[in-house]
């Protein structure tokens, strides 16, 4: 099956169809996420983001203690 006629077929399904298989596509593709390729322009905003943080930022870290923390 080509990729357009496997489109078309999904495009008849009901929505809420369609939505577990994108949830379901999106799962396979962050189960494997090495496979996922990544242009080299995102490495390099990653890169300059990496070295250059801006000081009011949070971390991973911090993220998830606010997120513990009931309010």
């Amino acid at each position: 099956m080509t990729p357009k006629a496997l489109l078309d077929e999904i495009l008849q399904l009901p929505a809420d169809d369609r939505l577990r298989l994108v949830e379901e596509i999106w799962d396979s593709l962050a189960s494997s996420p090495d496979q996922v390729p990544v242009p080299d322009w995102h490495r390099g905003v990653l890169d300059k983001r990496l070295a250059e943080p801006k000081p009011d930022y949070l971390t991973w870290e911090q993220v998830q203690d606010r997120l513990k923390k009931p309010e």
